[in-house]
């Protein structure tokens, strides 16, 4: 681009001139063009931005009205696809499978599932994401939040667990952020996709001491 300087006295004597416009004058008007829109589209999802972060997204639980929408965003956002008996226990989960919004618009989705392993209680997060665009806006972090508060009304959970592809180093980071530890990596655990490896990541909710909620320790 030209110096503006150099841009204004040549623009001026062009105007003085009235000859017809020389390219370089239609390609700088091209390029401030360009600057200008770029400029009000960055202005504009600021103000999105702080729109978002002053009111709470709304969430909605999964049902048969909806599970297209949800079907669609995993296609979108995971690189691995999930067949009808995952979306048809979905709808039996209630509170454990929701959608997030924004602008009415669903954006993202968590869906859960209790199991019983390792002789505990357990609550697995299968899925857990947000489209892009939408990301860094605290939606992914209200998803988690809402399946913590589950697991903390409920007190009877020892752990939440779920995979995370070993390269998606944003996502691990997200979940540390929140108590999770990298306890286990599966190898070969993805099917069609590289890295095929998952790390295993858990929180634990009490000490494996401490008895399950409501069990009062015997004294002799």
């Amino acid at each position: 681009m030209r110096d503006s300087r150099l841009w204004s006295a040549d623009f001026i004597h062009w105007r003085r001139s009235k000859q017809p416009a020389p390219f370089w004058i239609y390609a700088q008007l091209m390029q401030s063009l360009v600057v200008v829109v770029r400029m009000r589209q960055r202005s504009e999802l600021t103000e999105c931005w702080k729109t978002s972060a002053a009111r709470p997204d709304r969430t909605g639980r999964c049902n048969a009205h909806n599970i297209k929408q949800l079907k669609r965003l995993n296609q979108v956002i995971f690189p691995v696809s999930y067949n009808d008996k995952f979306y048809k226990d979905v709808l039996e989960v209630g509170e454990l499978a929701k959608l997030a919004y924004f602008n009415d618009i669903a954006v993202g989705a968590v869906c859960c599932r209790v199991d019983h392993s390792q002789n505990q209680k357990r609550l697995y997060i299968m899925t857990l994401g947000c489209l892009a665009p939408y990301r860094r806006l605290g939606i992914g972090t209200k998803m988690l939040n809402h399946v913590l508060n589950i697991c903390e009304k409920d007190g009877t959970f020892d752990n939440i667990y779920l995979h995370v592809q070993i390269s998606n180093e944003s996502a691990i980071d997200f979940y540390q952020k929140f108590g999770f530890e990298i306890i286990e990596t599966k190898k070969n655990y993805y099917k069609r996709i590289e890295p095929a490896d998952a790390h295993v990541l858990q929180k634990s909710l009490r000490s494996p001491c401490a008895p399950p909620t409501g069990e009062l320790q015997k004294t002799e």
